[in-house]
């Protein structure tokens, strides 16, 4: 079996509403789809978020960078079975390059390729993405046939702000993510009232989006800490991240890295220099399935947590990958994704894979990503469409 049609597109992805953080505001995302299709007729799509902020990456520069890594070359063997397809998607490298000595730039290119790649084979072969776990991680696998994703709470105003926590009790929700260090935001007083509104039973942790400093980051940590908070997620630059080693003696909160996690070179100098307590594995972040499967045995085998996390503005196929992905690895402290209805407006996707009340989702158990995309939805949002095999 083998590839005989590689495809890039750059796609537009309009949000319900507007995503506020301490890094960055969104009101749409230009995403990137490869579609791989194999000699049987099998095909399959991937999807990766570039974000020049987080893994130096943007959209044109995924698509040039695909164009320039030789793709046909590495894809040319083909497998003869499932196995054979994931050795073939693991070893998928990206053109090199300058000035990227964490060895991130074009996770999310790679991301989108080896994603369709698994698709496409996992429906020829009729193996679903949990397989992969199965075949990579066997010591992360274990199968669930339901997960539930947390709440997140960003920035809302005026009656939203008190609805959105009260939605999530009401809704039965076991967590919740808060942003905080959003500009003109009093956090003290937000997280005060956050944690009043969904009371003590639900599992509250923080997120800064790098938006504190060195001197100041230790203090706005401990004047969090009596609102029961489980975690605060990247509280500094990646520049600074590095004083996270001496924060991390002088807090009780655990501290997770997301900026400053986007690969196995980010993990080995975190373990290294003591700067975290868990990890935010992201698939577009983290350079697809397979390389955050790796990560998740990374941490595993030096006593860190990690959690599952998302790219704002993701399509039905990342939040697919992610279910497969949180249905299949043990030992995910949090869970982020599967917002579809919640956050787009054309989530691709013929089905509707949203999580449920209280964040509950079911697992996928079709071939390859296990739902079906809709063909003119996503020629209707694509801007730009590369040819990278024929």
């Amino acid at each position: 079996m083998r590839v005989v049609e590689l495809e890039a597109r750059q796609v537009r992805v309009a949000l319900r509403r507007k995503i506020t953080h301490a890094s960055h505001v969104r009101t749409e995302t230009d995403n990137l789809v490869v579609r791989c299709k194999l000699t049987d007729g099998s095909t399959g799509y991937g999807e990766g978020v570039p974000r020049d902020y987080v893994t130096g990456e943007t959209i044109d520069f995924s698509i040039d960078l695909l164009k320039q890594s030789r793709l046909p070359e590495q894809l040319e063997a083909g497998a003869s079975d499932f196995l054979e397809a994931v050795h073939l998607a693991e070893k998928i490298r990206l053109a090199n390059c300058p000035s990227d000595d964490r060895g991130i730039r074009g996770h999310a290119a790679r991301c989108a390729v080896e994603l369709a790649l698994l698709d496409a084979f996992g429906r020829a072969f009729g193996e679903p993405l949990t397989r992969v776990t199965e075949l990579v991680a066997p010591e992360l696998y274990e199968f669930q046939p339901e997960v539930w994703y947390s709440g997140v709470i960003g920035d809302p105003r005026g009656w939203k702000k008190r609805v959105y926590p009260l939605v999530y009790w009401l809704g039965g929700f076991k967590q919740v993510k808060l942003k905080v260090g959003i500009a003109g935001q009093d956090d003290v007083q937000r997280t005060k009232l956050i944690r009043r509104w969904l009371g003590r039973a639900i599992d509250l942790r923080v997120d800064a989006n790098e938006a504190w400093s060195p001197a100041e980051v230790v203090q706005r940590i401990r004047e969090l800490e009596p609102f029961g908070i489980s975690c605060v997620e990247q509280p500094v630059r990646h520049e600074d991240v590095a004083c996270l080693a001496e924060v991390r003696r002088q807090v009780q909160t655990p501290i997770m890295l997301d900026e400053s996690l986007c690969g196995r070179i980010d993990a080995e100098r975190a373990v290294q220099g003591g700067w975290c307590d868990l990890f935010n594995i992201r698939l577009s972040k983290c350079g697809g399935f397979i390389p955050s499967l790796r990560l998740a045995q990374f941490a595993q085998r030096h006593h860190l947590g990690y959690q599952l996390g998302c790219q704002v503005g993701e399509t039905a196929i990342l939040s697919a990958a992610g279910r497969h992905f949180a249905t299949s690895v043990t030992g995910i402290r949090y869970r982020e994704g599967s917002y579809d209805r919640h956050l787009v407006w054309e989530p691709l996707s013929v089905e509707d894979l949203t999580f449920g009340r209280g964040g509950r989702a079911r697992a996928l158990v079709g071939s390859g990503l296990g739902f079906t995309l809709d063909p003119a939805r996503l020629d209707w949002l694509t801007v730009r469409k590369e040819t990278l095999l024929e």
